[in-house]
């Protein structure tokens, strides 16, 4: 047997973030090993959002590292070091899929021009094979059929299958979702979700910010809890639902729907 340990996917260690005098993160260390999906919860404010944020390099860290793929970036940057680490982010950001809770969508160009363009303006790959592969993105999200209409006419479900779609255009290492249904309304919830089981049945890396339980409950590899910005606890979805140690996750899971 190999004595090697595989790096994780994805490794964050000892994370601070504020704003002003608001101190979001205080300490956050969450790793995430290839095909593992992460869900993380927490109240409104504990900080899911922003170390979600933080993690695609969105918002710069106050201290603390980020390492993808066995790459680190250590915040915050020595001065001698802040222009290699500004190419660094930028070529660690391109590894990952970030879907947002608004679908941030391109209203002006249809739902195939909304997936090739990263992937040929950022990327500089050949037209042709990234309208092939769009299609092939398309019919996997359930949306082939609707790849020459516009966002305005497709639902709130498709709009963030559209964005899934465009997110894994870019090939990424792992993928980022922050809250994928809260903006839609329940009906819709559903096919978004199956979208997102099957991406976890590939063997996707994901860290998933979610209010949705059950998805946490029975797609999660592991369960992330934050609360004021630290973890509170940590576990397998089975040692979380049946034996938590946290009283807060106790009291959360409560006000839940939990099936």
């Amino acid at each position: 047997m190999s004595d090697v340990v595989k790096r994780p996917a994805i490794r964050v260690t000892d994370l601070h973030k504020s704003f002003g005098s608001l101190e979001v993160l205080r300490g956050v260390s969450v790793s995430a090993q290839q095909g593992e999906v992460i869900s993380i919860l927490g109240s409104s404010g504990s900080g899911k959002s922003t170390l979600l944020r933080c993690v695609n390099m969105l918002e710069t860290p106050n201290s603390g590292t980020i390492e993808l793929d066995g790459e680190e970036i250590v915040f915050p940057p020595s001065i001698r070091s802040k222009s290699s680490n500004r190419k660094k982010v930028e070529r660690l950001r391109s590894r990952l899929g970030m879907v947002f809770q608004s679908f941030n969508l391109w209203s002006h160009k249809t739902i195939l021009e909304n997936v090739i363009e990263a992937p040929i303006y950022v990327q500089n790959r050949p037209r042709a094979d990234c309208v092939e592969e769009a299609k092939a993105l398309l019919h996997k999200v359930g949306l082939f059929s609707k790849l020459d209409q516009y966002p305005s006419h497709l639902s709130g479900g498709q709009q963030q299958r559209a964005a899934i779609a465009r997110a894994l255009a870019m090939r990424p290492k792992a993928m980022l979702f922050d809250e994928p249904t809260s903006a839609l309304d329940p009906e819709l919830v559903g096919e978004v979700l199956k979208v997102m089981r099957a991406l976890a049945e590939e063997g996707r890396t994901m860290l998933v910010v979610t209010h949705e339980i059950n998805f946490a409950r029975y797609v999660s590899t592991r369960i992330v809890f934050l609360h004021e910005g630290a973890v509170e606890e940590e576990g397998k979805p089975e040692e979380i639902f049946t034996s938590c140690r946290s009283e807060r996750l106790r009291r959360f899971l409560e006000h839940v729907d939990v099936r």
